[in-house]
């Protein structure tokens, strides 16, 4: 199990998927299909980890972390290189329960599918709830349950795109579990890892969670229309996660009432162009 975040070895559970089989992967990585989550630890602030398992040295923890981070890596690489070869565009939507992604989500595909190919893979640890709200969309999406597991991986990754073959020049979101800690860690080859903040969370997640908005290009800061009922100091939020990121994006919107979205629409547009370049 994951000795810091408690993630066990649920099994996984992807639509469409057998899981008793060996076979060939798409990206030609010869497996067994069980996705197991092994015992790792995360550390990503200065020093040794502090988490334990009974047993096990420091050393070993930390080793067994980079073999699975090593691993995952590589299969990260390889859905990376089936995205360019498709010129797809594949964003990584995390953030905390509660943020508002999926109702975020669900307005982007409602307004963009008459415009752009569009494919969606949803994560979550147990229900179909969110992809059956994707489908009625009319964007074809594909559920990816980790049972305890508190991330997805590019491993579930991969195996998903099989099911679920998005088209050539579309973009594809995957919607992350809901969790800030360990999807920061796993890479799914995506071309950026979008973070979502609502403003009735703290303005200060960007510090508590300092990884996850390092690794992130773009933050969202969603439910604005809320920021008159609510104690939430837009600028020190902002500053905050620029001081963990110099670089990164920063749009405000609300997927309720509509303010703002043009601009992720553009910022969309504009990396899509730009992955249609192989930049």
């Amino acid at each position: 199990m994951c000795t810091v975040c408690g993630c066990g070895e649920g099994e996984t559970s992807i639509e469409g998927h057998a899981h008793d089989h060996e076979h060939e992967h798409h990206h030609g990585h010869e497996h067994g299909h069980h996705h197991h989550h092994h015992e790792h630890t995360h550390d990503y602030g200065q020093g040794p980890a502090h988490a334990h398992a009974p047993g096990m040295s420091q050393a070993r923890m930390v080793q067994i972390e980079q073999d699975i981070l090593g691993k995952n890596n590589e299969y990260a690489t390889a859905n990376r290189r089936w995205f360019a070869e498709r010129n797809i565009l594949a964003l990584n939507l995390v953030s905390s329960p509660g943020s508002g992604k999926t109702t975020l989500l669900t307005r982007a595909l409602a307004d963009l599918k008459e415009k752009l190919p569009l494919a969606v893979i949803e994560g979550d640890q147990q229900t179909s709830n969110d992809a059956q709200r994707i489908r009625e969309t009319g964007v074809k999406a594909l559920q990816i349950n980790t049972g305890k597991g508190c991330h997805l991986d590019a491993h579930m990754v991969g195996h998903a795109l099989e099911n679920l073959a998005p088209e050539e020049n579309s973009v594809l979101f995957i919607e992350n579990v809901g969790n800030l800690v360990c999807p920061a860690a796993f890479d799914l080859g995506e071309a950026h890892k979008v973070a979502i903040l609502s403003v009735t969370e703290g303005e200060d997640k960007p510090l508590k969670y300092p990884d996850m908005f390092h690794a992130a290009d773009l933050m969202i800061l969603n439910k604005t229309d809320l920021l008159p009922y609510v104690d939430f100091d837009v600028d020190k939020c902002i500053e905050y996660a620029r001081r963990v990121n110099p670089k990164i994006r920063v749009l405000q919107m609300s997927a309720t009432t509509g303010e703002g979205m043009a601009s992720w629409y553009q910022w969309i547009d504009a990396t899509r162009r730009l992955v249609a370049l192989g930049a």
